[in-house]
């Protein structure tokens, strides 16, 4: 008989034995005391969770406020997409207003085609439903935020008021393109 033999006969153990019992020992891993485990227990648990919760709160408000401001400066960027456009279409519309402005006057005798005043009135038509308004100058009282001063001429009972509007002011979806050149009288 072996050596081996012999110890299992006698009744002692191996080290394999030993090695298995010691793997499945369960009572000495439940029979622990929890303050000696490396587990948390349930207060630093609660406070672990509480903890992960703001985390995902936190996460929820800035994805929303990211949203949100995406959103805003889309509409922004629509709302003035067409302001080079505009920009652009300023200086024709003004030759209207002086073409239109002489011909009412009638001093070169001229007579103010019809053809040009439907044009005009179509581009104009056009550039307000794109979101132009022309600003009210001439009789208005002198805002800088507004106007820009060109000149100001002597006018005791108009002092500070706008007398006269060179170029139009305009805006664009309530925001001013151009600023109204303007005589102000002092």
């Amino acid at each position: 008989m072996s050596k081996k033999e012999k110890e299992t006969a006698s009744g002692a153990h191996t080290d394999e034995d030993q090695e298995k019992d010691s793997l499945f020992d369960f009572d000495k891993t439940f029979g622990e005391d929890p303050a000696e485990s490396d587990a948390p227990d349930s207060s630093e648990f609660e406070i672990l969770v509480a903890e992960l919760q703001d985390k995902n709160l936190r996460l929820l408000a800035d994805f929303d406020n990211y949203k949100k401001r995406t959103n805003r400066e889309r509409l922004d960027l629509l709302n003035s997409a067409s302001k080079d456009v505009v920009i652009s279409l300023l200086p024709i519309l003004d030759d209207f207003d002086r073409a239109k402005k002489s011909a009412e006057e009638g001093s070169h005798g001229e007579h103010w085609s019809e053809g040009v005043n439907l044009v005009y009135n179509r581009l104009y038509a056009t550039l307000q439903s794109l979101g132009l308004k022309a600003m009210e100058s001439t009789g208005e009282v002198f805002d800088a935020d507004l106007h820009e001063a060109i000149t100001e001429i002597p006018a005791p009972d108009q002092s500070g008021k706008v007398i006269d509007t060179v170029e139009k002011g305009y805006t664009l979806n309530d925001k001013i393109i151009r600023h109204a050149r303007v005589v102000v009288g002092k």
